[in-house]
C-alpha cells in the first residue's frame, strides 16, 4: 500500500478548513456589505455629475469614493458594464418609483415623482449656444406662444406660457428621436404619434382646459 507523503493529509485538511472559513456566513455578509457600499458610492458619484455621461464611472473612481481598492471593485464587478448596470439599479431603487405599479391612472403622478427625483442630480440643462440656433428657437417659441394667446383670450399669462411650453416639447427633436430609437418607429409612425398628442392637447386648450402645473 502506497503511503501518503508526510504532511499531505494535514495540508488537505487545512485547505478544507480554509475554504470553509472563506465561505463562512460572516465572510459572505462582509462581501455583501462591501458590494452595497460600492453601489452606494457609485450612486453618489452619478448624483454629482454635471451631465448624463457615465464615462468617469470607473472601478477606480468608485473605489476611491467607497474607500476600497480598484481591485476590490473589480472582484465584485469584473467589467465596467456590470458596475454601471448595478449602479443604475441602485439609482432606480433609491428613487422609490415602482414601475411595476404603473397604470394610466397614476401615470401623471409617477411622472411627477420621477422628475422630482431627477432634480436631485447635479445635471443642468444645456443652453443653446449657437446664435443662429438660438435666434430660430426664439422665433419658434414666440410663434407658438402667439398661437396659444389667440386661442385663450381669458387665460392668464402664466397659463398661456404653461400650455405653450408643454406644446414646445412635442415639436422638438428629442421626442421624435426617442420614438425611433427606443420604440423602433419609422419616421411616419413617429410623426403620427407626435401629431396625435399635439392634436389632443391643442383641442384641450381650445376647449378651455387650463394647465394647472402647480398641482
Amino acid at each position: 500500500m502506497k503511503k501518503n507523503k508526510p504532511g499531505t493529509a494535514a495540508t488537505a485538511t487545512e485547505q478544507r478548513v480554509t475554504r470553509r472559513r472563506y465561505n463562512s456566513p460572516l465572510r459572505q455578509q462582509q462581501a455583501a456589505r462591501t458590494r452595497e457600499s460600492i453601489i452606494a458610492a457609485g450612486v453618489k458619484l452619478v448624483h454629482s455629475y454635471p451631465a448624463w455621461d457615465w464615462t468617469n464611472l470607473t472601478a477606480l473612481a468608485v473605489g476611491e469614493r467607497a474607500g476600497v481598492s480598484e481591485r476590490t471593485v473589480q472582484r465584485h464587478f469584473p467589467t465596467e458594464r456590470q458596475l454601471r448596470d448595478a449602479v443604475l439599479q441602485g439609482v432606480y431603487d433609491e428613487s422609490g418609483i415602482g414601475l411595476d405599479e404603473l397604470e394610466l391612472g397614476n401615470f401623471a403622478d409617477i411622472t411627477a415623482r420621477m422628475f422630482g427625483y431627477l432634480s436631485s442630480f447635479a445635471v443642468a440643462p444645456q443652453p443653446v449656444t449657437d446664435p443662429t440656433f438660438e435666434s430660430m428657437d426664439t422665433l419658434r417659441r414666440d410663434a407658438l406662444f402667439g398661437a396659444v394667446v389667440r386661442a385663450t383670450p381669458d387665460w392668464t399669462e402664466q397659463e398661456r406660457e404653461n400650455a405653450a411650453a408643454v406644446l414646445d416639447i412635442l415639436w422638438n427633436y428629442p421626442p421624435y428621436e426617442r420614438l425611433m430609437l427606443a420604440w423602433g418607429f419609422d419616421s411616419g409612425r413617429a410623426i403620427g404619434a407626435l401629431t396625435w398628442v399635439i392634436k389632443v392637447l391643442a383641442q384641450a386648450i381650445q376647449d378651455g382646459h387650463r394647465p394647472d402645473l402647480d398641482a
